[in-house]
Order: C-alpha cells, then sequence, then structure tokens
C-alpha cells in the first residue's frame, strides 16, 4: 500500500514502515512484560509444587498440587494469547482433560492426571530462562541505541577527562568533544539499525519456547489426526476408483453382450445362411447378404457410442466444451448447457466430468419423463462445478443398487464430492464438485 502525499512529485510508501515499528512495539512490550511475569511465575509454580510435593504423603500436598496445577493453566492461558501477536498466528487452545464423574476427588486429580497441565508448570518453571535471555537483549539494545543517538544532548552533563589534541588531530576534528560525540552517535545508529532483527529475534525465541511447551503436543496431536484423515479420504478414494472402474467394466461387458456381441452371433448365422442359398437361391442370398450388411452397420454405429462411452475422441482432441455439446446433442431429451470453460483442464477432471454429464443425461432420458434438462459447468476458484438439473418426477438417489451409485465412486476417485436432491415429483439436481 502506497499514500501519496499532495504536491508530492512521487508516491512514498508508509505501510511497510508502520508495520515495522507495530511489530517492533509489539515484540519489545512482549519481552519485557514476559520478564516480571515469568519471575513472578517461576516463584509461585516452584513454591506450589515443593509444597505440593512435601505434603503429599499426608495428603494435604494433593489438592495444593492440583491448584499449582491449574494456576499454571492459567498462566499457559495468558502466555498463549501473548504469544499470538509475536508469531502472528492464532494459537488454538488444547484440550485439557476433564474428570469423568461429577465427585470432587475425581475433580481434584483431573488436572493431576493431564499431561498438558504438567507441561504447562514445567513452562512456567523454566520459562524464566528464555524470558531473561530475550530481555537482556532487548533492554541492552533499546538502552544502547537511545543513549547514543541523544549523546549530544547529554554530553555536557557528563564528567570527561582534560583533552587530548594529538587524537582528534590525527583524526581530522577539531577537538575531543566532537570525537566523543562522533563515536557514541556511531555505535547508537548501529544499535539503532540492528534494534529490530535483534528484539525480533529475542521474541521469537521466548515465543517459540512457549509454543512448543503450550501448544507442541496439541499440534502434534492434530497433525496426526490430519494425517490420519487424509489416509482415510485416500483409501475411499482408492475403494472408490476401484468400485467405480469395476462397475464401468460389468456395463461394458452388459452392453457388449445386449448390443454388439448379439449382432455378431446373427450376423454369422446370416452368413452361413447365404453360403447355403448361393447353390439353390441366389436372390435370396443376396438378400440374406443385405442384411448382413445392415446388421454390420448397426454393429458398428454400437461400437462406436460404447467406444465414446470409453474414451471419447472429441474429448481428448477438442476439450470438455465441445464435447458436452456433442453430447447434449445426442440426448433425446432438449438440452440447455451452459458451459463457458474454454481452456484445457486436466485430463482426469475432465473425463471424470463428461461422464457426469453422460450418466446424468442418459438416466434423464431413461427414467425422469423430463421435458427439459439443464447441464452447467462452472470454474471456480477452488474446483469445477458441473450441474445436471431436470423437470422430472425425481426419486433419484446415490444408494447402492441405484445408477448413480458408480457415478459417485467415479466422482469420489477424482476427489470430488457428488450430491442428489431429488424430491419425489420435483425433478432433479445433481451437482458434482471436482477439484482442478
Amino acid at each position: 500500500m502506497e499514500t501519496t502525499y499532495a504536491g508530492a512529485p512521487a508516491t512514498y510508501p508508509i505501510a511497510p514502515a508502520r508495520r515495522y515499528l507495530r511489530q517492533l512495539g509489539i515484540d519489545t512490550q512482549f519481552v519485557l512484560l514476559g520478564f516480571p511475569i515469568g519471575l513472578l511465575t517461576i516463584v509461585l509454580c516452584l513454591a506450589g509444587f515443593a509444597v505440593g510435593v512435601g505434603t503429599a504423603i499426608i495428603w494435604i500436598g494433593v489438592p495444593w498440587l492440583a491448584a499449582t496445577l491449574l494456576m499454571a493453566r492459567g498462566f499457559a492461558h495468558i502466555e498463549r494469547r501473548r504469544v499470538a501477536s509475536v508469531l502472528r498466528r492464532r494459537i488454538t487452545p488444547p484440550i485439557y482433560r476433564t474428570a469423568r464423574t461429577k465427585g470432587r476427588v475425581a475433580k481434584v486429580f483431573a488436572p493431576i492426571a493431564d499431561g498438558q497441565s504438567w507441561l504447562d508448570l514445567a513452562h512456567g518453571i523454566f520459562r524464566f530462562i528464555p524470558s531473561t535471555i530475550a530481555f537482556c537483549f532487548v533492554f541492552t539494545w533499546w538502552v544502547v541505541a537511545l543513549a547514543g543517538l541523544t549523546y549530544p544532548l547529554y554530553d555536557w552533563a557528563l564528567p570527561h577527562p582534560p583533552d587530548n589534541m594529538e587524537l582528534p588531530e590525527l583524526l581530522g576534528f577539531p577537538d575531543t568533544a566532537t570525537v566523543r560525540i562522533v563515536f557514541n552517535l556511531g555505535i547508537g545508529l548501529f544499535f539503532a539499525l540492528t534494534l529490530f532483527p535483534v528484539v525480533r529475534g529475542s521474541a521469537l525465541l521466548e515465543a517459540q519456547f512457549a509454543r512448543g511447551m503450550l501448544n507442541g503436543v496439541n499440534e502434534l496431536r492434530r497433525q496426526v489426526a490430519e494425517a490420519n484423515a487424509a489416509r482415510d479420504v485416500a483409501q475411499e478414494q482408492k475403494a472408490a476408483a476401484v468400485s467405480a472402474e469395476a462397475t464401468a467394466l460389468r456395463k461394458l461387458e452388459r452392453d457388449i453382450h445386449d448390443g454388439p456381441q448379439q449382432r455378431l452371433v446373427r450376423l454369422a448365422m446370416d452368413l452361413g445362411r447365404a453360403e447355403q442359398q448361393f447353390a439353390n437361391d441366389p436372390e435370396a442370398a443376396r438378400a440374406t447378404v443385405a442384411e448382413a450388411l445392415a446388421q454390420t452397420r448397426e454393429t458398428l454405429d454400437e461400437l462406436r457410442a460404447l467406444s465414446r462411452g470409453i474414451a471419447p475422441p472429441i474429448l481428448v482432441d477438442r476439450g470438455l466444451r465441445a464435447a458436452l455439446t456433442a453430447l447434449a446433442g445426442r440426448c433425446t431429451v432438449p438440452v440447455d448447457l451452459d458451459a463457458p470453460v474454454a481452456e484445457r483442464l486436466d485430463p482426469a477432471v475432465e473425463s471424470t466430468a463428461y461422464f457426469v454429464v453422460a450418466e446424468a443425461l442418459t438416466n434423464v432420458a431413461k427414467h425422469s419423463h423430463a421435458s427439459e434438462v439443464r447441464v452447467s459447468v462452472e470454474r471456480l476458484a477452488t474446483g469445477l462445478l458441473v450441474t445436471v438439473a431436470d423437470d422430472g418426477v425425481g426419486g433419484a438417489s446415490l444408494a447402492k443398487g441405484h445408477g448413480l451409485a458408480g457415478l459417485d465412486d467415479r466422482v469420489k476417485a477424482a476427489g470430488g464430492v457428488l450430491a442428489v436432491e431429488s424430491p419425489e415429483g420435483d425433478g432433479t439436481r445433481l451437482t458434482a464438485a471436482l477439484p482442478i
């Protein structure tokens, strides 16, 4: 972001400077405030832990130790809020163990049995180490930078030894006071220029220690949960891909058996009959051969249709929009197509989107009794959205045993999601979201 001042010939970026100054202030107050908080925390946590452990043998120390852990948890909540501004990210608090019963004894032992509560206590005891290191660096850099840059303002009030003119003359300065002022200004300038990285590094040292102690286990658990979820999704996609492939193979086998195979059997029988007729009845043989030729053409048409269902050439050559246009032209129900996607997508995405529309239009033509169907393909930032809606009788389902179950597996195998809204008597709306 840049701001232009009136009458100025150029633009002056002020947002980065403000951002650095704001972060410098945040880091400075984090470190300077963390030192007294750490001092207070180590005293209270060590005292509470010592008293609790020392008197645990007579059972008085058990509730005392639980109270100390709860106190450390309170300090941990405060520190998580403080750390968020330094790390520029929200720190999600962990889930602490709670008592499974409502009894007082269970409530007392709940913090003692919780691992994160002990990590909070350990942080309260050991946080003084990074807090002290960070405080020393930050305090030193601020003091030296300010003292050096403002040295000319108070040089007159400091006692100085008698002037020795040999050094100033050697350096080209008129007197010793000038050398002293330039030297201190140089030191102040160096510390001022290195102030931001030193303060930032000190704050990150303390903040990362707190994050590791107070949220490290929780983040590790979340990463494990995400990895398990990703593994489950991958297994579901693999199972869906296997199921979709098996369904497609069964459908192809059924279509070949019901169509081209029957025609080829009849073609073989017709040719055999024609061979026998050539000797006795040539005219009947010619009619039989002509009928066989017609059967051959019909068989070729069915094989072309099956090949389009496996890998339509127009989809490979000209893309999704052209393939959907051809698909809509062959549908027996009028299709209103809205597919502005012109650029080529990943072949797997294009293939899945094509088969979603193809299967949906096939179901519309066979079962919906619809008078019109609308097909929409929309390119979004997160993926491709394919919608097929008709005004038919409804009743479609993704459940196993229905025609759309195999389509659902195909979409899942591509990493997408398929949804169907099909109330009885109110049409069907099929929506597929595919990642790209």
